[in-house]
């Protein structure tokens, strides 16, 4: 039988290397964008078309190389940061496995130029699949010019898998927004299709965060230091207040970013009972490790790390959140409430204690209607005297929570006594401003305001999506909203969607956009805020643009166009309210398949006097 194992020839090896290491545009720009840092550049330009489809080019003024070293860079597992393998759990720099450029020229065509500072001419090398075409000396800058042209143009299979130009443009921000963060004291920028989205100038790490997320970010985080033997930890985490559910996180170690689950749930646990469920805090936290404690070679990407005592910086981490949180007021206070609590007096040194005297009257009759403690109440002539008599009780009704409907209240009830048979019928009530309670012949019906308000905005909004019409108000004073460059580039994405849904956007300058109209369903709402929300949903997954995105952003756009929770209502509202629920195709459940409607049953209500 012949032999059947062979060596892969080199351009297949590097295509296999590729399909591990460069996965998408965004992962060469990262590749590129580190070496540029590794080669001392303090300046780095970063071009991009058609989400890098087309073209990828990264510019720096770092030391450039020679032009035996610009053509051994392209070779596999080539690099300048290993000698032997003790160097691999004292790496210091960004790429050292030496792979990065080989799989990069096994799947497109690439082109470099570059020059050292002291050397009078540079080299120019052109690649395509592995193959040099042409290598020769050019007059060019300090530095290096990798160009990356038509990703994947030999592998079609993968080059199908890319998303849309808007998602692939929103990974490579991701991975800009990375490498930038852990070097504010280099200069980038970064263009796509001839337009500036990042230009940001040497700072401060404060300052850098904020150039990045946005200026509202200033106002919304909070230093955290921590000096500890193995460890040391500083950055910025979230005001709990501010808590969203699509939150800006990041995890740096000796300036690589990295992602740790066991980590992020230190953090967690430092927020806990400060903040719902359902929300999470930003972070921006920086860690300091002897590199010979931790293992980043664990996977392609270099976004995982192993750490030598994961429990101890567990309990480090989470002190120092805790620490943070408590020393700029972020955790409330304890405020103990003394209305109304019995003051006991405390007995002063020589003071003598009197026994206590009781005033009594023996000729004292309860049911004597003279003496004003007892008294038959008369019927109420009108809804107001009936509302006091009620008030009156306190022990049998919480007039802070119930609201009496006076639907079918006659003017001249002669009776207190409700029941079906009365002149008195209550429609509706509201019990903590979240429930109506309506009676119905099988017991009590019991609704979830805002769930049943969340479900008619819904099917409005579905209605708006299958027949492209939508009913939209002008607003009298547009408002300017400013985004962050990803946020800008979702928004955009789904533009069209919102404006059959009864948003009228315009883009008025780089990433500023004008909301002129709006679904005439919302009154009185935070458009700010419920874009905001929108594009969080978008960006957590909460919404698949693959996949009925449409009706995904109807419902995104009923819960938060629903009404607060605690909202008290009027009659007449809790009744039209309660009509066009009935109205609904599915008015027992909510969008999100939450019930909406409860009975109590008469069985149930005569079995609780039993």
């Amino acid at each position: 039988m012949a032999d059947i194992i062979q060596l892969l020839p080199d351009s297949v090896a590097n295509q296999i290397a590729a399909g591990e290491v460069i996965q998408r545009p965004a992962s060469l720009l990262k590749e590129l964008m580190e070496n540029a840092i590794d080669a001392g550049a303090n300046e780095i330009n970063v071009v991009v078309k058609d989400a890098g489809r087309t073209l990828v080019q990264v510019i720096d003024n770092g030391s450039g190389m020679s032009e035996i070293d610009a053509r051994m860079a392209f070779e596999r597992h080539a690099t300048s940061k290993i000698r032997n393998a003790n160097d691999l759990f004292s790496i210091r720099t960004m790429g050292f496995r030496g792979e990065a450029l080989a799989s990069i020229a096994a799947v497109a065509h690439v082109e470099l130029t570059t020059k050292r500072e002291n050397s009078e001419l540079g080299t120019k090398i052109v690649i395509t699949g592995s193959k040099v075409e042409s290598q020769e000396p050019t007059a060019c800058p300090k530095g290096s010019c990798f160009t990356i042209k038509n990703l994947f143009y030999n592998v079609p299979a993968r080059r199908r898998f890319l998303k849309s130009d808007a998602t692939e443009l929103r990974n490579i921000i991701i991975e800009f927004q990375r490498v930038v963060l852990t070097n504010p004291q280099i200069q980038f920028k970064l263009f796509h299709n001839d337009l500036p989205l990042f230009n940001l100038p040497v700072t401060h790490l404060k300052q850098r965060i904020i150039n990045i997320i946005g200026k509202h970010i200033q106002t919304q985080i909070i230093p955290v230091n921590v000096d500890a033997s193995i460890v040391k930890i500083h950055g910025f985490t979230g005001n709990p207040q501010h808590a969203k559910k699509s939150a800006d996180q990041f995890f740096f170690v000796n300036n690589r970013f990295f992602k740790h689950p066991y980590l992020h749930r230190a953090i967690m646990e430092a927020y806990n009972k400060l903040i719902p469920g359902d929300v999470f805090p930003s972070y921006f936290i920086y860690f300091e490790v002897n590199p010979e404690l931790i293992d980043i070679n664990i996977h392609p990407t270099k976004t995982e790390i192993k750490f030598e005592d994961e429990s101890t910086i567990w309990k480090i981490l989470n002190a120092g959140i805790r620490e943070s949180l408590g020393k700029f007021n972020a955790v409330p206070s304890i405020d103990f409430d003394t209305e109304g609590k019995i003051d006991i007096p405390y007995l002063r040194k020589g003071e003598s204690v009197e026994q206590p005297r009781m005033n009594l009257n023996p000729d004292f009759n309860p049911f004597d209607s003279r003496n004003g403690d007892f008294k038959q109440t008369s019927a109420p002539k009108n809804w107001e005297s009936l509302y006091d008599v009620f008030s009156s009780s306190k022990n049998s009704w919480d007039t802070d929570s119930v609201v009496f409907s006076s639907s079918g209240i006659g003017n001249n009830p002669e009776q207190l006594i409700i029941n079906e048979d009365s002149s008195l019928q209550c429609s509706y009530f509201q019990i903590k401003n979240r429930f109506i309670i309506t009676p119905v012949k099988s017991g009590l019906m019991i609704i979830d305001q805002r769930r049943a308000h969340e479900r008619i905005l819904f099917e409005r909004f579905l209605t708006s999506v299958h027949t492209n019409k939508s009913s939209s108000q002008q607003l009298l004073f547009p408002e300017t909203i400013s985004l962050n460059p990803e946020d800008s580039i979702l928004l955009k994405e789904i533009g069209e969607d919102l404006k059959i849904l009864g948003f009228e956007i315009s883009e008025t300058e780089n990433n500023t956009f004008s909301i002129k109209g709006v679904p005439s369903e919302f009154e009185n709402i935070n458009i700010a805020s419920l874009l905001d929300e929108i594009i969080d949903s978008y960006k957590n997954g909460e919404v698949n643009p693959e996949n009925e995105i449409k009706e995904q952003l109807a419902k995104i756009m009923a819960k938060s166009g629903c009404m607060n929770f605690g909202e008290a209502l009027s009659p007449e509202e809790m009744a039209m309210l309660v009509n066009k629920l009935f109205m609904c195709e599915t008015p027992n459940f909510s969008p999100s398949g939450k019930p909406v409607i409860s009975i109590l049953s008469n069985e149930e209500l005569e079995g609780r006097f039993k």
